[in-house]
């Protein structure tokens, strides 16, 4: 009898990846569940973004096999939609305000709540009301920006490639809540970070790669 696959089920199975040539992802397998963190560590160029494109849609496996929900990405899916996304640094309006920037995506689905999006920027530890452009941003600024993008849908996935990157210690610690509470809310949640803390205080189960594998296993 199949095992009952909860939406939101992240499965990878026996996953290849090369470009020109060069594998980059060798014999992935994993499984990620919702009510919970999954850390990614391994040093830059051992797969862990190709990876994360590779389960998001962006790019196609050579071989092997992603299924969201119980749905194969590429066929019964082609991208993932329920879900917020960090991979690389976001595209920002540079000359609009923060606000706008969130408003302009979300009004592009037909949706008008302003009081919402407000919330959402305060969620992340930025001003609704500040009017500077976000070419103007600190690093951390554009961050907190970038997290508010990804959660402000309220979507079943979250998928983290360095979602610290720029932020101070106050912010990072924010930043963990936020998480922590999205866990809690019964999101699926995949976090990349150089941070071993991070990992540690996060994280339910940890992928180690190294090399386009998996080395160790989940501990």
């Amino acid at each position: 009898m199949e095992m009952e696959v909860k939406e939101g089920t992240i499965e990878a199975s026996h996953i290849y990846k090369s470009f020109r040539g060069t594998e980059v992802l060798r014999d992935i397998s994993l499984r990620c569940e919702p009510g919970h963190i999954y850390g990614f560590v391994g040093h830059n160029g051992s797969g862990k973004t190709v990876l994360f494109k590779c389960i998001c849609g962006f790019l196609s496996c050579d071989r092997g096999e992603i299924k969201v929900g119980g749905k194969v990405m590429g066929k019964g899916l082609d991208m993932l939609t329920d879900a917020g996304i960090i991979i690389e640094e976001p595209g920002f309006l540079r000359k609009w305000s923060a606000y706008h920037n969130l408003e302009f995506l979300y009004t592009i689905r037909n949706k008008k709540d302003k009081g919402y999006l407000c919330s959402v920027l305060e969620k992340v530890g930025l001003e609704p009301g500040l009017r500077r452009p976000v070419g103007k941003y600190s690093l951390g600024m554009k961050q907190r920006l970038a997290i508010a993008q990804a959660i402000m849908e309220d979507p079943r996935i979250l998928i983290l490639d360095e979602p610290m990157n720029g932020l101070d210690k106050k912010g990072v610690g924010e930043m963990r809540e936020l998480f922590l509470e999205m866990k809690a809310q019964g999101k699926v949640i995949l976090l990349a970070s150089h941070n071993r803390e991070d990992i540690d205080l996060l994280c339910d189960e940890v992928y180690e790669m190294e090399n386009g594998e998996m080395v160790g296993g989940v501990h």
